[in-house]
């Protein structure tokens, strides 16, 4: 395929998305997202005479005396938002057992975050990570902003294969010093031997600044091993090979116990830390898990 057939068939992709993720935005998300995601705060909007119940803290005295009149400062949420997409480009972002790919998955729903944002006049930015910091496009406004966002998801390729949460979050906490909204996009696997994650030090420095979410894209054959004899067995993310007897059921039961205990040293550290979570099978059906994030808040 030569290099005019790839673009054309990546704008296809991206207007494909874009048609199908816009329409869920305005028909579903738009709604539960401004209800979900509050503003930085409070912004002064005018002055008022004052009535009876207004909070005496919010008295104005220079009007108060100048008029000699007692009058409020009147305040209003402060809508606009930045939002920030980190999106997992490991290699295992192609994994697929069920005719759908994680990283295909990953942009649909960074597509329908990103026009949910942008409805709400929320300026969106997004960093893409593998071991290091793929790269990083700074929060804006516009159509053309978020479909380059989109358009860099479906077809990145990134210089390397492993998968670094914590340097992405601790980028993320260097680069954006005021609050924002932040969605993690992973399948989460950066753990130690055990199971534990690895980025538990990271992750509260960032939660403690920003309002933080994961939403974790995973295919349901990973967590368990089918018997079919002995096997030779790739990491796509470090090429380590290993045979494995996949008949022995000590095997297969040992390998679903550690998938099980790393997903619940993760869903711990996320409640430690106060950062909500959903798990979306590529499989499934993603609206169901975003509602249930955005209605959980």
């Amino acid at each position: 395929m030569n290099s005019s057939q790839s673009a054309n068939d990546l704008l296809k992709k991206v207007r494909k998305i874009e048609i199908k993720t816009r329409a869920l935005s305005h028909q579903i998300f738009a709604g539960e997202y401004h209800s979900a995601f509050k503003g930085r705060g409070m912004a002064f909007s005018e002055v008022r005479e004052y009535q009876y119940g207004d909070d005496v803290r919010n008295m104005d005295w220079n009007v108060t005396a100048r008029l000699r009149s007692p009058y409020v400062k009147v305040f209003e949420e402060e809508r606009e938002l930045t939002v920030v997409l980190l999106v997992d480009v490991s290699r295992s972002g192609l994994f697929g057992t069920s005719g759908a790919v994680r990283k295909d998955v990953i942009a649909e729903i960074a597509a329908v975050l990103s026009f949910s944002a942008s409805i709400n006049n929320d300026k969106v930015g997004a960093l893409f990570f593998s071991d290091r910091v793929e790269k990083f496009i700074p929060p804006k406004k516009g159509r053309t902003h978020l479909l380059h966002i989109i358009r860099e998801i479906i077809g990145f390729r990134p210089s390397s294969d492993g998968t670094d949460i914590s340097g992405a979050l601790r980028y993320l906490t260097n680069a954006i010093k005021k609050k924002c909204t932040a969605f993690l996009l992973s399948d989460l696997l950066d753990v130690t031997g055990d199971g534990s994650p690895r980025y538990e030090e990271a992750l509260k420095v960032a939660a403690n600044r920003h309002d933080l979410s994961v939403i974790q894209v995973y295919d349901p054959r990973e967590r368990s091993i089918p018997d079919i004899g002995l096997v030779n067995v790739k990491d796509s993310e470090t090429s380590e090979t290993l045979w494995v007897n996949t008949s022995d059921r000590k095997v297969r039961e040992a390998y679903e116990e550690w998938f099980r205990n790393a997903g619940k040293a993760a869903d711990r550290l996320f409640m430690k830390y106060n950062v909500d979570k959903v798990s979306v099978p590529v499989d499934g059906d993603y609206v169901m898990g975003l509602m249930a994030l955005f209605k959980n808040r």
